[in-house]
């Protein structure tokens, strides 16, 4: 298993539950998030941006 360092953008949603729900399914595709914090906000833009820590599994090469 390793440990990743990785942003996103998001687009800001219209309830606090449907932003969590949004930060949560785009870092799970990254891998399974440790912790992550929204680091900015672009109102212009609608858009959050989102540091995170993700652990992925290590795959063994055959």
């Amino acid at each position: 298993m390793t440990t990743h360092f990785i942003t996103a953008e998001i687009d800001l949603q219209e309830s606090p539950v449907e932003l969590n729900q949004a930060i949560e399914a785009e870092l799970q595709k990254r891998g399974e998030p440790i912790r992550w914090a929204i680091t900015s906000i672009d109102s212009e833009q609608q858009k959050a941006k989102v540091e995170a820590v993700v652990t992925v599994q290590k795959t063994i090469d055959s």
